[in-house]
């Protein structure tokens, strides 16, 4: 018998040790939820869960700036819808104004009225701002300036129409402010020159033919002659526009950019310089944010002109629907966005939980299992010790 060295207590020691490390770290286990707390219950675990996590986060905030950025399209949705109530009663007014049963007193007020409507439409377009930033004056976020109206000079030298019946044709084929592509044909009449064959729409100054702010330059063709007609390629031009980007996914470059045209009078086409041709001989539109006027509205005295604005507010119309409709499938996209990072976020969330999280019915089976042999070995240890003692027997 040996007294000095007693390898079964340092057995039973070493077992002792190890159930209650086990029963410690399953108490850990049960308390926390996760079955890894440190790198070391899982090391390779613990680097994939931890990725996951910074994906799930993500995710979750790309659902709220998609969120945000719905708000921001409705914000300016509804104020373009504003507009088109507004453009509305100006088109009536104008066709109103149109009719000759009304006395140049009568027209005097339509006029006062499609003056302050005007305004209003400057009002919404210089105001209307989400978290500060304007939406619809191309003020904010990422400005792009447009393009002018494409100027064709030195066109092709004209030919004879001979199944011309109305007068010297001009056919131009491009795409119009508001409109897809289409082909117009501007025709001579007996009072200017139109689209449509009936009261002057489109403005000839010297060589140069004017349409929906684009300009075609026939300053070196051959004079402009009843059966005399050519083509050529013309674009509108492009207002102005802000544009912001929305990040929609957790990682970098997974945006998306939502644009805001300009969607002032001036940038609708109702509104021009008091000089020119279809408007007030002087300014009677403000920006709406001051009395100050600085801009021409257009002009209802003549049912010529009325008849113009009829056109003019018409194209005024069609972009602001153009402006909406772009902004309504944007806002549709990111509802989808928002379910399809809703999903993924769920299923990565189920991915992380398998690897993180702990199966608490098996953990406090494992649980019991350490606390029956953490008291066994203290039992055994107990043994152990008294075994030294029989020594004592000897001495007897």
């Amino acid at each position: 018998m040996r007294i000095n060295h007693n390898i079964a207590a340092l057995n039973t020691h070493r077992q002792l040790n190890s159930a209650n490390n086990a029963q410690s770290n399953s108490m850990e286990k049960l308390s926390s939820g996760l079955r890894i707390n440190k790198a070391g219950d899982d090391a390779a675990g613990l680097a994939i869960s931890e990725k996951m996590r910074g994906q799930i986060r993500g995710l979750d905030q790309a659902g709220k700036n998609a969120q945000d950025s719905i708000s921001m399209i409705q914000t300016a949705e509804g104020a373009l819808n504003e507009t088109h109530d507004i453009l509305q009663r100006m088109r009536e007014l104008a066709v109103q104004a149109g009719n000759d049963t009304n006395t140049s007193t009568d027209r005097g007020e339509i006029q006062k009225e499609i003056n302050q409507l005007t305004s209003e439409v400057n009002r919404i377009g210089n105001t209307t701002e989400f978290n500060n930033q304007k939406l619809l004056n191309a003020s904010a976020g990422d400005v792009s300036e447009g393009a002018s109206a494409t100027t064709i000079a030195s066109p092709t030298a004209m030919t004879g129409d001979s199944g011309n019946t109305a007068g010297a044709e001009v056919d131009i084929s491009g795409t119009f402010t508001g409109s897809a592509d289409e082909t117009l044909t501007i025709q001579k009449t007996a009072s200017g020159w139109s689209i449509d064959g009936g009261s002057s729409d489109v403005t000839l100054s010297g060589s140069d033919f004017s349409y929906k702010g684009m300009t075609l330059d026939t300053s070196t063709a051959t004079g402009v002659a009843t059966g005399d007609s050519w083509t050529q390629s013309l674009e509108a031009a492009t207002p102005r526009a802000s544009s912001f980007s929305s990040q929609i996914g957790a990682n970098e470059n997974q945006t998306m950019t939502l644009e805001f045209s300009d969607m002032r009078a001036s940038a609708l086409g109702i509104t021009g310089a008091a000089s020119d041709a279809g408007f007030t001989s002087a300014n009677t539109v403000t920006d709406g944010t001051n009395n100050t006027t600085n801009e021409a509205a257009l002009d209802v005295s003549t049912a010529a002109n009325a008849g113009n604005a009829v056109t003019a507010i018409q194209s005024a119309i069609d972009n602001v629907s153009a402006e909406r409709s772009k902004l309504g499938a944007n806002q549709n996209r990111l509802e989808h966005t928002i379910n399809n990072l809703s999903t993924s976020s769920e299923n990565l969330t189920a991915a992380e939980s398998r690897i993180r999280d702990v199966d608490m019915a098996k953990e406090m089976m494992n649980q019991t299992k350490q606390s029956i042999l953490s008291q066994a070995s203290q039992a055994m240890l107990a043994k152990a010790n008294q075994q030294p003692q029989g020594v004592l027997q000897l001495l007897r």
